[in-house]
């Protein structure tokens, strides 16, 4: 009459149905996580394209007097971060968070290495000299690059860096107003993400880590 259907089966035929069904959905809320994580990062990607920061290539020196390029970076996760030598407390603050943080990575085996970046705001002072005694006091492998103002204007603008001299004092001494924030490079040299003063080491270390285990190359 009008039992419902399958309940003639045997039992086990029954858990089998039931354990198919199951299954099917189950592979079906994977399948649809999956294709939503895909269609976010096609998204991010699509942004991150329209936003066109970080484009472009630079040409300073590192503080060896070496030449470089945007181009030697490519294919390395870089930390980013704009300032000056002469900052009295956030630059410090910050190189040091920023290094604290790389530290933090090269620590879990398998990820692949982060190279620390300062690009001076401030080339009036901070020549190659300059820069390698500054940079003593952080991370052993954090490059300084400097140049003529006008490379390192230019370097400053593929970012949106803003950087202002104030007056100077009888000493001839002055501040540089500047964009504070660290960048994160990807291996295609385009932006990932930043981080503010209020973010810690910790917290740059745990999004780090994120971008290295989701991301996916921009097409060209």
């Amino acid at each position: 009459g009008g039992g419902r259907p399958g309940q003639g089966l045997p039992l086990w035929q029954r858990l089998g149905v039931a354990a198919l069904v199951a299954g099917a959905a189950g592979g079906l809320w994977l399948w649809l996580r999956a294709e939503k994580g895909r269609q976010r990062q096609a998204r991010r990607r699509a942004e991150l394209r329209a936003l066109a920061l970080g484009q472009g290539d630079f040409q300073l020196r590192d503080q060896e007097g070496r030449p470089r390029c945007k181009a030697d970076f490519r294919g390395q996760w870089v930390l980013l971060y704009f300032g000056f030598t002469h900052c009295p407390d956030v630059c410090p603050e910050e190189l040091g968070k920023l290094s604290h943080a790389v530290e933090l990575l090269e620590r879990e085996p398998g990820l692949p290495p982060l190279q620390p970046l300062f690009i001076t705001v401030d080339p009036e002072r901070d020549d190659a000299a300059a820069m390698g005694r500054y940079l003593r006091d952080f991370h052993p492998r954090l490059l300084g690059l400097t140049g003529t103002p006008e490379e390192v204007r230019a370097a400053g603008s593929a970012y949106r860096v803003y950087a202002s001299a104030g007056p100077r004092d009888e000493d001839g001494d002055y501040i540089v107003d500047h964009t504070i924030l660290i960048y994160l490079l990807g291996p295609d040299g385009l932006f990932l993400d930043c981080y503010g003063r209020s973010k810690s080491a910790q917290d740059i270390a745990r999004s780090v880590r994120r971008h290295m285990d989701t991301y996916e190359p921009l097409p060209d």
